[in-house]
């Protein structure tokens, strides 16, 4: 018998075990089917597989002698399942990752709305106004958490501000943390420094509306949260001012109008003659 009976003869072996563990499944409860639901779905892949893969004559031969070789695989495969959860969890991660790109995405193309609510009232800017405001709170509730998972008990990460002024930006981070700063500057546990700090940031809500995004972790595991934010703040401005072309840069970069001044000077000369 060539290779490829031999092959045919495995897959029908497979086949009919499939089946018979379908008809086994069906004689179940809801109940006990869903407790085999995913024995049953690797099997059917293993099927696939036997089907378009090409084993060696010896490697068929061996898996004939089994009365089973599709449960046998499957058994095989249990035992090796690390490597499935370790491919799951991949997918997982990189979903997560994804939708954390696309929040952070949707987040920087809100602007942070520098009026007020009567301002905008006035002007027909309710939409923006609202949609900046929306972000301030969501900036405030992500700060509480980056503090809580940055905390290990003893001290703050030095990277806890990182995921927030990448989803928000440094000027609504600013913000909502200055406004925090201006509503509980008599608790003592915030640095002056701080505290002065907070006072430069303009403001743009009142202080009722202010309030909203007003961060509520505890103030000292918050200083910190504040004093990293700001040095990360620090980099991101001096970063961006090092990409800007400098004034003389971009004079030198200018066409001059109406020539070359050595060019207009020799006209000028030539005409006065």
């Amino acid at each position: 018998m060539d290779r490829e009976e031999l092959s045919n003869r495995l897959y029908d072996r497979m086949a009919g075990e499939l089946a018979a563990f379908r008809e086994s499944l069906l004689k179940m409860s809801p109940a006990e089917i869903l407790n085999h639901t995913y024995e049953y779905t690797v099997r059917e892949d293993i099927l696939i597989l036997m089907d378009s893969m090409e084993l060696k004559t010896a490697q068929i031969v061996a898996l004939l002698e089994s009365p089973c070789p599709l449960a046998d695989v499957f058994k095989e495969f249990r035992n090796m399942e690390t490597g499935y959860m370790d491919v799951l969890r991949e997918c997982m991660e990189n979903r997560a990752n994804e939708v954390l790109q696309a929040r952070r995405e949707a987040s920087r193309a809100v602007p942070l709305y520098q009026h007020d609510s009567r301002y905008a009232r006035e002007h027909n800017e309710l939409d923006v106004f609202r949609a900046s405001y929306r972000a301030n709170i969501a900036c405030k509730e992500a700060i509480e958490a980056a503090i809580r998972e940055g905390f290990d008990g003893m001290r703050l990460a030095p990277d806890a501000a990182k995921d927030v002024l990448a989803e928000f930006g440094p000027e609504r981070v600013a913000c909502v943390l200055a406004a925090t700063l201006r509503d509980m500057e008599y608790d003592e546990r915030f640095s002056r420094d701080n505290v002065a700090w907070a006072k430069t940031v303009p403001m743009y809500d009142d202080q009722d509306r202010r309030l909203n995004y007003c961060v509520r972790s505890h103030p000292a595991k918050l200083d910190d949260f504040i004093a990293v934010a700001r040095k990360e703040i620090a980099q991101m401005v001096e970063k961006e001012s090092q990409r800007r072309p400098s004034i003389r840069d971009r004079l030198a970069a200018k066409p001059v109008q109406g020539g070359k001044p050595s060019e207009k000077a020799a006209h000028s000369g030539r005409d006065g003659r």
